[in-house]
This record gives C-alpha cells, structure tokens and sequence, in this order.
C-alpha cells in the first residue's frame, strides 16, 4: 500500500463497500517456501466483520488451513497509468493511479455440514443483484449433480480483523491537474476501468461519500 497519508483518507465503511460491491479478491498467506495466492469470490456481511469464501479441495491453501490461520484478502478497484503531459505542469512524472483494500484477519475451516448454506449465501449476494433475472439457487440442481459438486470444496470463515485502505487519485495534485488527469485518463488504453477511475478522481476528492462510491464502482 502507498505510504502516503494523502491517499489513505478514506473512512473503513467506505473500503468495506468496496469490498462487499467486488466480492472477489486475492487470498493470501505464508507458506514455507513462498506466499500461497489464490483468486476467491467471498460474501463480506453488513458489519464488515466476516466474510465467508470456499476452496476447492486441491487447493494448496485449502490442505494447508486445517485451523485459524492469519491471512490477507486484497481486493482491487479501478486502475490506471498516469502520464506526466496529462498535468500540463512542468517537473511531473509518470505514476498510476489505483484503488486497493486488503482485508486482514484469520482463516478458520468451517463445518463442511454447512457447505449448502454457505453456497446460497454466496449465490444470493451476487444473483440479487441481478435483477430482474430469477435469483438461483442450490435447489435448482438434482441432489446428486450438488452433492458430487459439494464433495469437491471445502467452506471457510475470514474474520475481518483490520482493513487497510489506498485511493491513490492524485490528491496530492492541484485541482487543475487532477481535473486534465482525470478527463485524460478516462480516454486512456492503460488501466481496468479508467472511466471509473477518472470519476473517482474528480467527484471524490479530498473524501468519497458511500454513494458516490455505489455510483461509480
């Protein structure tokens, strides 16, 4: 995470809804050789407090967490680079922009009874938001294709213990260079989602309300 306190400004409900919105992240831990990695959809809940994810059962993390383990889940916004020119003011260099939270806490196993429940869970908090469509659930599979699919996976529970976010928007800018900045970017082939980046750094500075955030995320 950028050291700078300018681009950390951000208050924890508005780093959790960016977390709750994406639902997809990096699952980090340490492992004796090197960090184990891997790319995760999860349900964080209202309180910010817990998330609930599963692994299949391959999964190095998954045969490693067989008890509370200390781990990260990092999650990505928008992104982009950030040329110099854009600024039309002289001595600049080149940076990139960036949205970023990392959830730190513990990895617990869950009871692998709840697998069910955990799957609806997940499937409710992303086909709601799907609507008008039919929300889908476990019950619209046979028995047998759900419990061969169950059988392969493994439920965990992240306790949220500390959340730690960067907004890297160009705070330390002026307006004037922030505003060419943020109209550039959006026109930029360098990035993941610059329209939205280039929004946040004009309507979210020095502060992003939570629905400016809902808006644009």
């Amino acid at each position: 995470m950028h050291p700078n306190p300018a681009f950390r400004n951000e208050p924890e409900f508005t780093n959790l809804a960016l977390c709750r919105k994406r639902g997809f992240g990096m699952l980090c831990l340490n492992a004796d050789q090197a960090p184990l990695i891997s790319h995760v959809p999860f349900f964080l809940d209202d309180a910010g407090k817990t998330a609930e994810l599963h692994l299949v059962r391959s999964n190095p993390i998954a045969r490693m967490v067989t008890k509370a383990t200390p781990c990260v889940i990092a999650v990505s916004g928008p992104d982009g680079y950030v040329s110099p020119d854009w600024y039309d003011t002289p001595d600049q260099v080149p940076t990139w922009n960036y949205v970023a939270v990392h959830l730190r806490g513990v990895l617990h196993p869950m009871d692998g009874g709840l697998m069910r429940e955990h799957l609806d869970r997940l499937s409710n908090h992303f086909e709601g938001r799907l609507a008008p469509k039919p929300v889908w659930t476990t019950n619209k599979m046979s028995d047998d294709a759900l419990e061969r699919m169950m059988r392969q996976i493994l439920p965990f529970r992240f306790e949220v213990q500390e959340v730690d976010g960067t907004w890297k928007l160009n705070q330390n800018k002026t307006d004037a260079a922030r505003a060419g900045a943020a109209e550039a970017i959006k026109q930029s082939p360098i990035g993941h989602e610059v329209d939205t980046l280039g929004a946040l750094m004009t309507g979210g500075v020095p502060s992003i309300d939570k629905g400016a955030l809902l808006t644009y995320i």
